[in-house]
């Protein structure tokens, strides 16, 4: 395993674009998957090459230790929600393995591949979330000394402050997309790694808070209350079907711990 935030890279087939963020879709979507918008193949920045992927573990908590604002909680969120896209996918990978499995090994190919991308994504995501962040605080800084400055600090700011909040929703709702694959790999593939499907769920689950955290605290200064309560809307239902999801892995957990 590499030493390199993402590790193995995974499958040559490119990657689904990362999604327009502009517009995400509603929450009610969670269970197509991720956003789909993310169908154009583009290709694929090594690894190595992006910020957060690219730094070691104990440089990038130094960073987030830090008295600097970026990274913070949303870029946070997404690196969580990429540790348990890894575990899911490590979980099938061990189902493929195993003898007595052979009728999952399709399915359990496919979750393997779709994390190793879902992974990806969220590791370009967390940069973005650092650049949208330091986008509204320079949106802050613009003069407004005149009605026209004014106006032009006004438009940059709400629409820095939307972006800033689309991209933490849509962490959030791959995350909750992924905590369904979770708990598909933990009731139908290897019992072994059923604390690893656990742990995947708990880290998605926690992704999928945090992310909604910074949802929430970018939506209440929107001028757009349309906008704001659209967004309201979208994080309640994730975060209903996320404690949902959390309270049914568990239950899987026990069952097979206990069977």
């Amino acid at each position: 395993m590499s030493d390199q935030w993402g590790g193995r890279q995974g499958s040559e087939t490119p990657m689904g674009a990362v999604p327009d963020l502009g517009r995400p879709e509603p929450a009610s979507g969670w269970a197509a998957g991720p956003s789909a918008a993310a169908t154009a193949p583009t290709e694929k920045v090594p690894i190595e090459e992006m910020p957060t992927a690219g730094a070691r573990v104990g440089v990038y908590l130094e960073d987030l230790a830090s008295d600097h604002p970026t990274p913070g909680g949303g870029a946070w969120a997404a690196v969580s929600a990429a540790a348990g896209a890894a575990l899911v996918a490590m979980v099938a990978r061990l189902t493929i393995k195993k003898k007595g499995y052979e009728g999952v090994v399709d399915r359990m190919r496919a979750i393997s591949d779709e994390c190793d991308d879902e992974r990806y994504t969220l590791l370009a995501l967390a940069d973005r979330d650092a650049e949208a962040y330091r986008d509204v605080m320079a949106a802050y800084k613009l003069p407004k000394n005149s009605p026209e400055e004014q106006h032009t600090w006004s438009t940059t700011l709400q629409k820095s402050l939307e972006r800033a909040a689309d991209i933490p929703l849509e962490v959030a709702r791959r995350s909750v997309y992924l905590m369904a694959l979770a708990e598909e790999t933990l009731t139908t593939g290897n019992p072994n790694a059923a604390s690893d499907a656990l742990s995947a769920a708990t880290s998605l689950h926690a992704a999928a808070l945090s992310a909604l955290a910074n949802v929430d605290i970018n939506a209440i200064t929107f001028l757009d209350k349309t906008r704001q309560q659209e967004l309201s809307d979208s994080a309640n239902s994730l975060r209903h079907r996320a404690q949902s999801l959390l309270r049914d892995v568990s239950e899987a957990f026990f069952i097979a711990v206990h069977a």
